[in-house]
């Protein structure tokens, strides 16, 4: 098994080599450039209906026959969210990066929840049934139905299955191993089979399975996190501008280049905050489209503001409080400390050994939750490339031998796998959206007018016919309306 496994890596290693600095010139152009297009032409929907959103997100809570409440939906793509990106992707961010790469974090998460509204709004309106009578939806299927090219929908679907059914769940399991290692001692190998088996277990219960489980734990462990987070802000709440002013003033160091296409033009310190930011809230990588598209919404921007707020909830509330932790700590500058240990080693420096043993428990709560979103994420493009039993049965298999090997491998190419094959994705769906913007502003526009007007916003199939040609099921938004 030693010998498979090694020789994987050393392929991953050669993939990465090869692709990387040139994807990410592309995705850095696209990620910031359609979230600022997107944030311009919604009128900053981000600020404007923040509010709405978390309206909408509390009153979804009840849906029809198999489906997703917009609750569920919500926390099935806050369980991929809030996890590891949050702890050892800030850790990482600013031990390579320096603190001021959790301010371009920041910039990321502010422009990409208009790309997520966007993202999550198509797959709303996109959405199919599956013959067990649960939606599915996501970029796969609005690039084939709104924009009618095939091709593209596939390349995206088999992106996204390496990126999330692979890549982040060997993150997710590898940062579980450091965690663990560092507070209990305990054993890679043995963490990775038993992660295997209780993996396995979860995900051979289906997509609604996950998303009553996330929807049940997601709430609660972020929660712990956040009051423990409280408490050390708390403990040192003069400290906390001096620490938010070294982040701002550390920003917009370009000493040290990046490389790559632009050379002096994106500082390290930026291309870590930007790419530590797409990990942690995937806002416009096209993932979360994938649970919100689950969801029984009444209309399609109504989950696209539920989706939107799981962006800042995720990066301007959990990373920023543990960014502030460690920048409170005495050693974040550290060549030893470079992940999920350096988040640990700061909670140890503000609450002794219970900092080190929480965080560690809290981790691998937040970590197993997101692999069962991440898969949820995958399995629905996995049946959107062939929806066979042995198919999805085979794909499961290959999606816990990753588990395993992001158990037992290191983390550095762990890490540079994932930066990978999600920048592949991202850079698909953000065309995808950016061509599609049209029906992401009439859905926006039909919402605002009926909430102006006092109304529960419904979508009305038969208010909008020309998008019954455009690929928009009418039975699905007829069935919503009777």
């Amino acid at each position: 098994m030693d010998f498979i496994v090694s020789g994987f890596e050393n392929l991953l290693t050669w993939i990465v080599n090869t692709v990387d600095g040139p994807l990410w010139d592309v995705t850095i152009l696209l990620l910031l450039g359609v979230g600022m297009f997107f944030t311009i032409t919604t009128g900053l929907v981000q600020l404007r209906l923040l509010p709405r959103s978390i309206q909408e997100m509390w009153g979804g809570r009840s849906a029809e026959g198999n489906s997703l409440t917009p609750f569920q939906a919500f926390a099935t793509g806050l369980a991929s969210r809030v996890g590891v990106g949050n702890i050892g992707g800030v850790a990482t961010a600013i031990a390579l990066g320096g603190p001021g790469a959790v301010f371009w974090m920041w910039i990321t998460a502010l422009m990409g929840m208009s790309s997520a509204f966007a993202e999550s709004s198509l797959a709303q309106l996109y959405k199919t049934r599956d013959p067990n009578g649960m939606f599915r939806g996501g970029p796969a299927y609005y690039i084939t139905r709104g924009l009618k090219f095939k091709p593209m929908a596939i390349a995206f679907a088999v992106t996204l299955i390496f990126t999330f059914g692979f890549a982040f769940n060997a993150v997710q399991s590898n940062s579980i191993v450091a965690a663990t290692s560092k507070a209990w001692e305990w054993d890679g190998q043995y963490v990775g089979v038993i992660l295997v088996i209780v993996t396995g277990i979860i995900i051979s219960g289906g997509v609604k399975f996950i998303g009553q489980v996330s929807s049940k734990i997601v709430p609660m462990m972020a929660l712990f996190y956040l009051i423990i987070a409280v408490i050390i802000l708390g403990m040192n709440i003069e400290r906390v501008p001096s620490v938010l002013a070294l982040i701002i003033d550390s920003a917009f160091d370009f000493s040290a280049a990046a490389g790559g296409m632009f050379g002096a033009l994106v500082s390290k310190t930026m291309l870590m905050g930007i790419k530590r930011g797409l990990f942690s809230n995937e806002a416009g990588m096209g993932s979360a489209p994938n649970s919100a598209a689950t969801s029984d919404a009444k209309h399609p921007a109504s989950q696209g503001l539920i989706q939107m707020l799981g962006v800042f909830v995720d990066t301007m509330v959990v990373c920023t409080c543990t960014a502030v932790i460690i920048l409170m700590s005495d050693n974040y500058g550290s060549d030893t400390l470079k992940g999920v240990e350096l988040t640990q080693t700061a909670l140890q420096y503000h609450l002794g050994e219970f900092g080190l043993h929480f965080l560690a428990f809290i981790l691998l709560l937040f970590c197993y939750t997101s692999i069962i979103g991440n898969y949820a994420y995958a399995e629905t493009n996995i049946r959107y490339i062939k929806n066979k039993p042995w198919f999805v049965w085979g794909f499961r298999i290959i999606v816990l031998f990753f588990v395993y090997f992001g158990a037992v491998r290191d983390g550095g190419i762990v890490w540079a796998f994932a930066d990978t094959v999600m920048a592949s994705m991202a850079v698909i769906n953000l065309i995808a959206i950016l061509i599609l913007a049209p029906i992401v502003w009439r859905l926006l526009k039909d919402y605002i007018r009926q909430v102006k007007v006092g109304q529960d916003p419904v979508f009305k199939i038969e208010e909008h016919q020309d998008l019954i040609h455009r690929g928009v099921d009418p039975l699905i938004w007829k069935s919503k309306n009777d």
